[in-house]
């Protein structure tokens, strides 16, 4: 026969490495949202409470404040879990990425749309570890696909790189400044 649990073995939480530094995160980031919600959104006079602009993002706010503290208050009562070190420096090492990103931004507007893509392929390529010529082939081939689609059949508007501006002036630096 199976044995029935009581009230608290229904409840009762087991905390993970990171669950505490999650939590407080959260939290934080909730206080923050709550702090900035008053000069984001507007109540506007006459309308129905659904209606309002600032109605739904005040109430996604408080649930996050509310939700985020019940799971730092449950973080700090359970038992501690070796690992927590561990588990945070694993997600801090996905900021990485984000800088990487943030780079890639950055140098587009100098360098133009394909050998901003073709330098940050073949870097991200070369930074996870594949060093044989086939990787950096795809890398090469996968950045002049992104270009062709997004500027040739999405018409995407990337503005040209200030690089272009020292070709010399003419078909060829028109044809470069909108393609490339």
């Amino acid at each position: 026969m199976a044995r029935s649990k009581t009230f608290q073995d229904l409840f009762k939480r087991y905390r993970r490495p990171g669950d505490f530094i999650i939590s407080l995160v959260s939290f934080l980031f909730g206080l923050a949202l709550l702090a900035a919600l008053p000069s984001q959104t507007t109540w506007v006079d006459g309308q129905p409470l659904f209606g309002q602009p600032a109605f739904w993002p005040t109430v996604a706010v408080w649930a996050m404040v509310v939700f985020s503290g019940l799971h730092l208050l449950g973080a700090m009562l359970s038992e501690r879990i070796r690992g927590r070190t561990e588990e945070v420096i694993y997600w801090l090492r996905s900021i990485e990425f984000a800088i990487w990103f943030i780079a890639y931004v950055l140098i587009v507007p100098r360098l133009g749309y394909l050998p901003s893509t073709l330098i940050f392929t073949n870097l991200l390529v070369f930074r996870l570890g594949y060093r044989q010529a086939r990787w950096f082939a795809f890398a090469t081939l996968f950045s002049i696909a992104v270009v062709v689609i997004f500027k040739g059949l999405l018409h995407v508007k990337i503005p040209s790189g200030e690089i272009y501006s020292l070709l010399p002036s003419g078909k060829f630096r028109l044809f470069v400044m909108i393609w490339l």
